[in-house]
């Protein structure tokens, strides 16, 4: 900001003293040979009045030289006009009187000159009288110029100035921002940065600052929250494993050794089960996708009932040639953890409808039992969550198949919600029909 304050500077004042220059020149120049012409046309007057010899008075810088019909010199300035050859060559005609002639050869003149050419009457021959006014330089004069320049100068280190005290008045509070973000760890997350008191472009800045790190505050709560909650999960069944196989070498001669294999085993399968889903749920979080394919979703859900029984009734309303892109083990899997999630608290029956919208494919599951609160609906996402009537009929659960649910919806552009319902939990979820690969959503 400061050099190209600078650069304009200078060329703003560079402009202006060529546009001084040039009307300080016109006007020199227009003065001087002002006072050539007057001098002139005094001596041609003298003239008439009688004849005129040897020295003649004349304005600085004027040279006069008058010529008889010889054009021999007999009268003039002192110096070189006086005692040398004429000034210029150039005779005025008769029928203009006068005439001008910009000269730089003559020997009786320094440098060039402005030449104005009278031509008086003379009985026994006409006078020429010659009057030089030596030309402006473009500097007009060394004083001018310096003072100009001076000027320029000290105008363009005063811009320079300014706009560096300005850029630096105004990226104090930005270095401000960066010092305090530069504190802000994962340990200390909580501190926010200064938010100025004028509305600009830096108090948005720090708003923005301010928002993105409630943001990372949440995100890093919910990720203390996620690993405290799957610590917790992991450790209860470890726990009650060891209890059991530490009870039965106490008394191993009293212990039904079957019985304590299959506690144990029961165990162990909630311990994979939670570390199934948790590394599912590192595969969603990494996006790692494979390639997409087109999945008809009536199609699914007909084969995913059949492959195994259920043991409430299952009501399908499925409309055909209901197809999205995407991977077919993920919607699977999305599918079953709601059919299996319906199926647990439902009273007698699930129903599942597959219907297509102008532009989405829909996919609902609705069962008949309880229903969720609505102040519940958005925890039951969360992970490890579990409402107590979930615990109550599945107390083998993980609480991870619904949020997995919503992230592969999520993964294929589209949402998972509860909705309302007569009655039961109507779970929908909404994907784009024929999605581009890869075209909307970074997978």
């Amino acid at each position: 900001m400061t050099v190209i304050a600078g650069v304009v500077t200078a060329v703003i004042c560079a402009i202006v003293t060529t546009l001084v220059l040039v009307e300080v020149r016109g006007a020199e120049t227009d003065s001087k040979r002002n006072r050539a012409t007057a001098a002139a046309l005094r001596i041609s007057y003298e003239m008439r009045h009688g004849p005129v010899q040897g020295r003649l008075r004349a304005p600085d810088d004027v040279v006069i030289q008058v010529m008889n019909k010889n054009r021999t010199v007999i009268a003039g300035t002192p110096g070189p006009s006086l005692d040398g050859p004429p000034v210029a060559e150039f005779l005025p005609s008769q029928a203009q009187v006068y005439s001008t002639r910009d000269v730089c050869s003559s020997a009786s003149l320094r440098g060039c000159a402005w030449v104005v050419g009278f031509r008086v009457y003379q009985p026994d021959g006409d006078l020429i009288v010659y009057a030089a006014a030596p030309s402006v330089s473009w500097y007009v004069s060394p004083g001018l110029i310096m003072f100009l320049v001076s000027i320029s100068l000290l105008a363009t280190m005063l811009a320079c100035l300014r706009a560096w005290a300005t850029v630096d008045q105004t990226l104090a509070p930005v270095d401000a921002i960066r010092a305090e973000l530069a504190e802000i760890t994962a340990r200390q997350s909580g501190r926010r940065v200064t938010v100025p008191e004028n509305r600009d472009e830096i108090r948005r800045l720090a708003e923005a600052a301010n928002a993105t790190l409630d943001r990372l505050d949440r995100a890093l709560e919910r990720q203390r929250s996620f690993t405290s909650d799957a610590s917790h999960d992991l450790r209860s069944p470890i726990a009650a494993a060891r209890t059991q196989i530490e009870e039965a070498l106490l008394f191993p001669d009293e212990v039904d050794w079957p019985r304590t294999g299959q506690a144990v085993l029961q165990s162990l399968e909630r311990l994979q089960a939670i570390v199934t889903d948790l590394l599912q749920l590192a595969r969603l979080d990494a996006a790692a996708w494979k390639e997409d394919e087109t999945v008809d979703l009536a199609a699914m859900v007909t084969i995913e009932m059949a492959r195994s029984e259920r043991t409430k009734r299952i009501v399908p309303h499925l409309q055909e040639g209901v197809t999205v892109r995407g991977d077919r083990l993920r919607l699977v899997r999305l599918f079953t953890n709601l059919l299996d999630n319906a199926e647990r608290h439902a009273e007698s029956r699930v129903d599942i409808t597959v219907r297509r919208t102008e532009d989405r494919a829909v996919l609902e599951v609705l069962d008949d039992g309880a229903g969720i609160a609505r102040e519940h609906r958005d925890m039951v996402f969360q992970r490890f969550a579990r409402l107590e009537d979930s615990k109550a009929r599945d107390p083998g659960g993980t609480g991870l198949g619904l949020p997995i649910a919503r992230e592969i919806a999520r993964l294929h552009g589209g949402s998972l919600t509860i909705e309302d319902s007569k009655r039961g939990a109507r779970f929908v979820l909404r994907i784009p029909r024929n999605v581009p690969k890869h075209s909307n959503h970074q997978l």
